[in-house]
């Protein structure tokens, strides 16, 4: 895939969903219990859907929602920051407010109960990055997502003390996520340690999930230090992906 976008990913069955007052379009392939994978800034990058196509290899049933930006669009600083605009003026997300739980949050819940009933299994995972990096925290109201996986949780953006601790979760949903983690959900959390979009995040996730907070890890070398699965891939923390997701789903 060159710079320019495509419409179609060969191999993938392209579809819509609505839920929730959202409509976006959606890519699905593979057999087995189901993931949901949630690209990160700008869209559907190369490194994204490569990622997403080891998932599929792993054995499992893959649902990518299109949520802004372009399919296969090779990441660019225009294509970045055209994206961030996007985002930042949508209703669907918190990018700004503290203890709130962004609406795309009931979306994607209503996407992975429909992937679940169509792909079975005990549960489902679902992996966010960047700005939907925490979405999967929220993902877990719900009893049947089971692999939640929060690689460079970024939202709200890290603005101040305050919003670089926040989880973009609203009071009551962090007690019930809080309970859900207490009876033994855990959650796989990704991270370059000098990422100052992921801010203070990580100490508030283990102090809200305890135990169940499996942090992983990796010193920063660069500045630019950020995708940990896709732009800066760290192959350890893609293993540690596909170890967490066979270990929940598959055994």
């Amino acid at each position: 895939m060159g710079a320019t976008a495509v419409t179609e990913l060969e191999g993938w069955q392209r579809g819509e969903f609505s839920a929730a007052g959202f409509t976006h379009t959606t890519y699905r392939k593979g057999t087995g219990p189901g993931v949901l994978v949630v690209h990160e800034i700008p869209g559907i990058t190369p490194g994204v859907l490569r990622f997403a196509e080891e998932v599929v290899a792993a054995g499992f049933t893959v649902v990518m929602p299109l949520l802004v930006g372009e399919v296969g669009r090779d990441v660019s600083q225009g294509y970045l920051m055209g994206s961030m605009s996007k985002i930042c003026v949508s209703r669907e997300f918190t990018t700004m407010a503290m203890k709130k739980t962004s609406p795309v949050i009931a979306y994607l819940r209503a996407l992975a109960r429909q992937l679940h009933e169509d792909a079975g299994g005990p549960g489902v995972g679902a992996i966010g990055m960047c700005f939907s990096g925490g979405f999967a925290l929220g993902m877990m109201l719900d009893d049947l997502m089971i692999a939640p996986v929060l690689s460079q949780p970024s939202l709200p953006f890290a603005m101040g003390r305050g919003r670089s601790a926040d989880l973009n979760l609203s009071p009551d949903d962090a007690v019930v996520i809080a309970n859900r983690a207490a009876a033994g959900c855990q959650v796989l959390g990704l991270r370059y340690t000098g990422d100052k979009l992921v801010g203070d995040r990580f100490t508030s996730l283990r102090t809200l999930l305890g135990d169940a907070f499996l942090a992983v890890e990796f010193p920063s070398t660069k500045k630019s230090d950020h995708s940990v699965l896709t732009e800066q891939r760290q192959e350890e923390g893609v293993a540690r992906v596909l170890g967490f997701l066979r270990e929940k789903l598959l055994t």
